[in-house]
């Protein structure tokens, strides 16, 4: 594996998770999962993120509807908080849960919209005029 996928992968994890999660991440990593840490950094980040065929934004929004139909629960908080670093609107996310509704079913986008709500109560709102709001749905 290549350094330079490595990095890459970094770059892309600390720009939408942020540094603190990265940082966190790091420096719990321990012998148990420093591989799995490696891989998913090249692979997930420095591979399928770094793709040049959508942009980020429309990738995580992606993210976040396939995390909310399979129910993963701890990641989309992850990846509900890191809305700020990626664009991704109230808007957006609304209508990606309503598909998660329709295709994946409605205990599901339930599910997604309830972790919404608690995650963006517990956020801040945006400072700057213009930035998207994350007030709870």
């Amino acid at each position: 594996m290549s350094d330079s996928k490595y990095e890459r992968g970094s770059r892309i994890r600390r720009a939408v998770l942020g540094d603190e999660h990265v940082d966190r991440a790091e420096a719990n990593k321990t012998g148990l999962d420093a591989d799995f840490q490696r891989y998913i950094t090249e692979n997930a980040w420095g591979d399928v993120w770094a793709r040049d065929g959508i942009d980020r934004r429309t990738r995580h929004l992606i993210t976040l509807a396939v995390l909310a139909a399979l129910g993963r629960e701890d990641e989309l908080e992850l990846h509900l908080r890191a809305t700020r670093n990626s664009g991704v609107t109230q808007e957006e996310l609304i209508e990606a849960f309503l598909q998660v509704a329709v295709y994946a079913g409605v205990p599901a986008a339930n599910t997604a919209f309830a972790t919404a709500k608690a995650v963006f109560s517990d956020m801040t709102p945006p400072s700057e005029p213009g930035e998207s709001s994350h007030d709870p749905a």
